[in-house]
């Protein structure tokens, strides 16, 4: 007997692996592997959750209707046109099934997200890589890998694991240039971090035409990753095409009420972002002053460089920090072997892994 077979580019896709949460012989660790909010959740979310635990036997509302309407007024934006899911990596695959399928390619930069080729190939896509420069994604090189096959063009602003962004003028640019049967979809998962006056993620080119996407997600600032609540806002033809193709009640009730409550909770958003906006420098700071390379990040992360040969590469920067219950994120996956991607955490975490990496360093 012949097992049934997968269709062509499943066996190709890697299994995505999320950041260690924990260390064989160690109960206590300080998780910075996976770019949750410091802070933690807002004790209003919490107690949303907690209050939602009292219906679990009923169905979620299917439209997201309120958290629709909560993004709306907290954001400025046609609620109509937003459409919510299972965190932003249900929407990415939802988008590659919509919009992309056998002899298309979806492209992406080259150090850009896992899920962007992971949720192509899925679809039976061909992933297309372009080339960035320092750590950046390259409009010019991401424009010279358009092709007729062309169907979508990711673009993660900030991007995950360098922490770099684009500004406005460049994200625009990369529209411009774009045929207009190629949806630009734009991945602002970090942007609540950005304090810059040349970014934003997006919202002018969404309603500027036809074809361009804007994704979020309550993972980061809102801390709520355990809860697997995005968005996305879209033209209206494309949130009509994604309503379509998702599941009736893809966000469950708990998360919805979480989200419209951490959405509520501006006091507690503020102090996360603050709490970022001293630690992001401060440990950037510190690890330079060690003689380490620190790619210059806007998210609530930072991209280390260590050694390619010798004794202080970056494996051997991991199991110095995991020997000391420190759990950064390798991301050899990404085509970065020599790195560490570092999450910004608490004072005594921050302050824990300057100290590991100085004995490191020595």
């Amino acid at each position: 007997m012949t097992a049934p077979n997968p269709r062509p580019g499943i066996m190709s896709i890697e299994p995505y692996v999320g950041g260690k949460s924990g260390l064989k012989g160690q109960s206590k660790v300080v998780k910075l592997s996976s770019n949750e909010g410091a802070l933690g959740p807002s004790p209003r979310a919490i107690a949303a959750y907690i209050e939602a635990a009292e219906n679990l036997h009923r169905y979620p509302d299917g439209a997201s209707a309120d958290l629709r309407a909560a993004l709306g007024r907290h954001f400025g934006l046609d609620p109509a046109r937003i459409v919510c899911g299972a965190g932003s990596d249900e929407l990415i695959a939802l988008l590659c099934r919509a919009y992309a399928g056998p002899d298309d390619e979806v492209l992406y930069s080259q150090f850009g997200f896992v899920m962007y080729p992971t949720a192509a190939l899925g679809a039976g896509a061909t992933p297309v890589t372009a080339p960035e420069h320092e750590y950046t994604a390259d409009v010019d090189a991401l424009l010279a890998r358009v092709s007729p096959r062309t169907r979508l063009c990711f673009l993660a602003n900030p991007n995950n694991p360098t922490g770099t962004y684009l500004a406005p003028a460049a994200v625009k640019r990369l529209r411009d240039g774009l045929p207009p049967h190629v949806l630009l979809v734009l991945d602002a998962a970090y942007a609540e971090y950005v304090s810059r006056n040349d970014y934003s993620p997006g919202v002018e080119l969404v309603d500027g035409g036809d074809n361009v996407v804007m994704l979020r997600t309550f993972s980061k600032i809102f801390a709520l990753g355990g809860l697997r609540l995005g968005w996305g806002y879209c033209p209206a033809a494309v949130a009509d095409v994604l309503n379509r193709l998702r599941g009736p009640f893809n966000v469950s009730a708990a998360a919805q009420a979480a989200g419209v409550a951490a959405l509520a909770d501006l006091a507690f958003t503020d102090a996360s972002r603050t709490h970022n906006d001293i630690w992001l420098p401060w440990l950037t700071r510190e690890l330079r002053q060690l003689g380490l390379a620190v790619v210059p990040s806007v998210g609530n992360f930072v991209l280390v460089g260590f050694s390619a040969s010798g004794a202080k590469t970056a494996a051997a920067a991991n199991a110095h920090l995991n020997a000391r219950g420190i759990i950064p994120r390798a991301v050899g996956n990404y085509g970065l072997p020599h790195h560490l991607r570092i999450t910004i955490g608490t004072e005594p975490e921050m302050r824990a892994v300057v100290a590991a990496l100085a004995e490191f360093v020595k």
